[in-house]
């Protein structure tokens, strides 16, 4: 559908006949499910239950309705990872949370496997560019969410002062992006939990190293 179409659309001023919470939710699966580029417009309208002029008018692109649709997932099923980080006063405690929920998660059984964001978009075509470049600034806050939380651990001594909080943050996310990749190939709940118990007691390692004398 071309501009003018859109526009005619909007000026027509028809009342929308759908709710757009509930559109964008399933929008969000769509994408989640199929990917930006796997998600065409029909596949979008179809379970979106509306029309492509609805979609249009509501979200004016298909690219503005998937970057809501990240938005929606980073705030809703997405943001356990924050609240872990934020709500855990000791970092193991809350690295141990983060990776546990992460594989429950990603292999939960009313959704779509592993995570939106960690697997979205990491090679498309040129015409994809401009949303793969907003899917990995997602990724590049998620890292930078656990450097400073590591950070601050440091601070707090929880981490020896040798600690690199940059190294370990993309440590960590390397982690998890690879547990959403299991979890994408098929990988039971039970072996992504002990691949995160695995990874935990690594982390710990790092944080017991001494201080170079």
């Amino acid at each position: 559908m071309d501009d003018s179409t859109t526009k005619q659309g909007r000026r027509a001023g028809r009342p929308r006949s759908f709710d757009r919470e509930t559109a964008l939710a399933r929008a969000m699966l769509t994408f989640w499910q199929h990917g930006y580029e796997g998600a065409s417009i029909p596949t979008l309208t179809a379970a979106m239950g509306i029309t492509p002029q609805s979609l249009y008018a509501a979200f004016q692109s298909k690219a503005a309705l998937y970057r809501e649709a990240l938005a929606h997932y980073a705030g809703g099923v997405g943001a356990y990872a924050a609240r872990a980080l934020s709500e855990e006063a000791d970092i193991f405690v809350a690295l141990e949370r983060m990776l546990r929920e992460s594989a429950e998660a990603f292999t939960a059984k009313r959704s779509p496997r592993g995570c939106m964001i960690s697997l979205e978009m990491l090679s498309c075509s040129p015409e994809g560019e401009a949303v793969a470049v907003h899917a990995k600034a997602l990724r590049r806050t998620a890292v930078t969410r656990l450097r400073v939380r590591l950070a601050k651990a440091k601070r707090e001594k929880q981490l020896p002062g040798s600690a690199d909080p940059g190294a370990l943050a993309r440590l960590v996310y390397a982690t998890v992006q690879g547990m959403a990749s299991q979890a994408r190939d098929g990988a039971s709940r039970r072996e992504l939990l002990a691949m995160g118990k695995l990874a935990l007691q690594s982390f710990r390692g790092l944080g017991r190293q001494p201080d170079p004398s």
